[in-house]
């Protein structure tokens, strides 16, 4: 894999240093400075014509994340690499996949094609907030999933009378896989969100009385509908409740609030964001060798359908 790169900007170096150790190699030099009014400027510090080029960067808020991501995948093109896959752990802005209202954009769609213009030949991510995203690109995407290694760390846990629980009608599907992978049983809790980032569990659907519940998601922003459904769960007569997540946002007071919840026993999150701050309450699980696996096959044009884990 003479021929192979792995470059990382500065959303998440962490990560990037364990997937590349992870494959037993370095990161290729660059150097990303701001100048003082705030411009991005990047340099490739040592020759990438003709490699198969990995930027890895989450594009996580603030917005200079996403674009350093594109001035990295323009340097690396003008640069003469031969292939350029963007590795985005954690894809921003992907919320806004639809027009819900009028007269609002699709963002989901714009970042994609910003990445596609910007010069990316590939991408590969994780744990998208709606798999319809796949479409908005015009070229290859790999999406792998958190649940392979959130489901052997839960496997790990020996809990008995095990409710996998889907925090809203939109990470039912989600649910449904982790429990049938988990053999347990299945539970909604219904919600009402009257604003943004506003939550109102309003009925847990299925039986969590005296069970080990585990709430289930993709994303935990505000800690908003994660603690508001912890509770509920509790006054339902769950035995303990614990979470796994797989993009640790955790915006404003999130950790604050999750850590005052008495509901909460603790909260499974992955690397794909890296925390402001350890918490007692916060595991985090790192999914590197995950995007190492699919870096190898993806360089070696194998297949990696094995690291899907399509969700059913």
């Amino acid at each position: 894999m003479e021929d192979l790169k792995l470059v990382a900007g500065r959303s998440n170096p962490e990560l990037a240093q364990r997937i590349a150790e992870a494959l037993g190699r370095s990161l290729a030099q660059v150097t990303i400075r701001n100048f003082s009014d705030g411009e991005i400027w990047v340099k490739y510090e040592e020759n990438i014509r003709g490699v198969d080029l990995f930027i890895i960067q989450s594009t996580f808020a603030p917005a200079e994340n996403l674009l350093e991501l594109l001035i990295l995948i323009d340097a690396a093109r003008r640069a003469s690499a031969r292939r350029i896959t963007a590795v985005i752990p954690y894809f921003g802005y992907a919320r806004q996949d639809r027009k819900d209202q009028p007269r609002v954009s699709i963002t989901a769609k714009l970042v994609a094609n910003l990445i596609t213009k910007a010069g990316a030949d590939r991408v590969i991510t994780m744990d998208l907030h709606s798999p319809q995203i796949q479409g908005f690109f015009d070229i290859p995407l790999d999406h792998l999933y958190a649940s392979t290694v959130l489901t052997k760390v839960l496997w790990d846990e020996r809990l008995e009378n095990v409710a996998v629980v889907a925090p809203d009608v939109g990470s039912a599907r989600l649910a449904r896989s982790y429990a049938k992978r988990l053999d347990a049983d299945l539970v909604l809790v219904d919600k009402r969100r009257p604003a943004h980032n506003v939550a109102e569990v309003l009925t847990v659907i299925g039986d969590v009385e005296g069970k080990n519940a585990v709430i289930v998601d993709d994303i935990v922003d505000t800690g908003g509908t994660f603690v508001q459904c912890a509770e509920a769960l509790k006054r339902a007569g769950a035995r303990q409740v614990i979470g796994a997540c797989t993009h640790a946002v955790l915006s404003g007071n999130a950790i604050e609030r999750i850590e005052a919840s008495e509901a909460i026993t603790y909260l499974y999150v992955t690397d794909t964001i890296p925390l402001r701050r350890p918490s007692p309450k916060l595991r985090v699980i790192s999914v590197a060798h995950l995007f190492a696996e699919a870096i190898v096959r993806t360089h070696e044009n194998t297949s990696i359908s094995s690291l899907f884990e399509i969700v059913r």
